[in-house]
């Protein structure tokens, strides 16, 4: 599944320190050695939690010398679906210390994306919780797995009495981390990061935020590629504060903007405009949220002067989870580039557009490739160039601005919905001939699906509850269920019969100005 990368590049990015021979495992154990007494806290209505790094770390060695009594060692795999709770942190850490692939799983996958993932993976641990929200543990989805732990269940007794000693040798070039993110294909995609890849993407990533950013408090779910490097990678290499949360409260992180100093810093737009169109958001939050770093998703012009007006310093940057750091602005570079375009390619980055506008990437924190090697040899060429499936534009001062997706995917606060998985489970809905799935405007998210049924002749027309009742039978995730419903006698198509998402793109998007 692994790419082959250019030996010229392999040089270039050792030359200039970029790629380093540290392990996931080796940067984490330095971190926790410097600064043992650094605050982590979980704000939660159902499991809070406040200790420090040194007491997460003795939960993570623990549990990585009970994994390595039931045999899991360098290359295994653990994959976890959990929370922004601590025993996320310890399962990712103690993985990291055992030079395991660690696969986090967003906590809203429903059954379908999950058995995906583990049929994908072969784990030799799955980690989860009894519950939380809509997520219930299935056993049945885990049943091939040869250790499994559940929080508030048996967890605890995968803890070995005396913590593992050190960090266990891992080839750096060996897979660290196993990111699953829905795209153009039903099924989520696999993507691959190495110990460099993962490695650099967190000095990259954290070499972009300002220094007086101030306490951060992450919300973006762990089991997300940002997320995970935000709350479990960034602050052990900085030695700052962790405060997670495991449900979005804006009225929540408000008020711990009071109580404890607490500072949300950007992502996907949803976050800061839930904040600023709260009825208890006033000017005296505004000092919290002094930043706003933003990507994810689109972000449109409105929101970044609406923000910028207001006093916080907006600025964006464009990635993915196969290249997650590819542009990005500066904090303090000049107001137009920040607001208006998605930022100069960053340290090691080249960006390049194909006649069609196609945005071209490689760098030293590109993805190693797919679980899916045919996926791989689609998305990457053999000069080490990633196809990204975005439509971008340079001006003359090198700054790229996102102007369209070749790829159909639907990006809903940040999250990565694909159009086709949808469609797909619509079409098993008694009645309906054919479904197309677009993305419509949403001035929250940036996006939600929109969908779009031809019925069979004389099939009752479904209501939009209707469609939403069969998708939460078949197990689709709800982030992924169409927001609004239509009904068409026809499509407008190709010559060939293709629809034409676009003119149906245009067309919600009319609707809603």
């Amino acid at each position: 599944m692994m790419r082959t990368i250019p030996a010229d590049l392999v040089q270039r990015y050792e030359a200039e320190g970029w790629w380093t021979r540290d392990t996931i495992g080796e940067l984490l154990a330095r971190g926790l050695a410097a600064a043992p007494d650094t605050e982590f806290r979980v704000h939660s209505a159902v499991r809070p939690w406040s200790g420090t790094f040194a007491d997460v770390e003795l939960t993570a060695r623990r549990l990585a010398a009970g994994l390595s009594a039931r045999g899991v060692g360098a290359g295994d795999v653990v994959v976890f679906q959990l929370p922004n709770w601590m025993e996320a942190a310890a399962v990712f850490w103690a993985s990291a210390f055992l030079g395991a692939t660690v696969v986090p799983v967003v906590h809203f996958y429903g059954r379908k994306e999950l058995g995906y993932i583990i049929d994908s993976t072969k784990p030799k641990v799955f980690i989860t919780a009894e519950r939380f929200g809509r997520m219930e543990f299935a056993p049945e989805v885990s049943a091939g797995v040869p250790v499994v732990g559940v929080v508030d269940r048996d967890f605890d007794d995968l803890l070995a009495d005396e913590p593992l000693a050190g960090t266990v040798a891992t080839d750096p070039d060996s897979a660290a981390l196993i990111a699953f993110t829905s795209g153009t294909t039903s099924n989520p995609k696999g993507v691959v990061h190495s110990h460099r890849t993962l490695g650099y993407e967190t000095r990259q990533l954290a070499g972009l935020y300002p220094p007086d950013r101030g306490k951060q408090l992450t919300a973006a779910p762990v089991g997300h590629f940002i997320g995970m490097v935000n709350a479990f990678l960034i602050p052990v290499r900085d030695g700052t504060p962790v405060h997670l949360t495991d449900v979005w409260d804006p009225a929540q992180a408000l008020a711990l903007m009071k109580s404890d100093g607490l500072h949300v810093g950007g992502g996907a737009t949803y976050f800061m405009t839930s904040l600023i169109d709260h009825p208890d958001f006033t000017p005296e939050h505004v000092p919290f949220m002094k930043y706003a770093g933003l990507g994810g998703s689109s972000v449109p012009a409105a929101v970044t002067r609406r923000l910028d007006a207001l006093g916080v310093i907006v600025f964006r940057s464009y990635g993915s989870t196969e290249h997650p750091s590819i542009t990005g602005s500066m904090y303090d570079a000049p107001v137009d580039k920040r607001l208006l375009t998605d930022g100069d390619p960053l340290p090691g980055v080249e960006i390049r557009l194909a006649e069609d506008g196609e945005i071209l990437s490689r760098g030293p924190e590109l993805c190693v490739g797919y679980t899916d090697p045919a996926l791989t040899a689609a998305a990457f060429d053999d000069e080490g160039w990633y196809h990204t499936g975005d439509i971008g534009e340079l001006d003359a001062d090198g700054y790229l601005s996102i102007t369209d997706r070749k790829s159909d995917i639907i990006i809903r606060g940040g999250e990565n919905i694909s159009a086709l998985e949808v469609e797909e489970a619509l079409l098993a809905m008694p009645g309906v001939a054919e479904a197309v799935v677009v993305s419509a405007p949403d001035a929250r998210l940036g996006e939600h699906a929109a969908a779009f049924l031809r019925l069979l002749p004389g099939a009752a027309e479904p209501a939009l509850d209707d469609v939403r009742a069969h998708l939460e039978g078949v197990g689709l995730a709800r982030q992924k269920w169409p927001e609004e419903l239509h009904l068409a006698d026809d499509f407008p198509r190709t010559a060939s019969g293709k629809v034409q998402k676009f003119v149906l793109r245009r067309s919600v998007a009319a609707q809603s100005e």
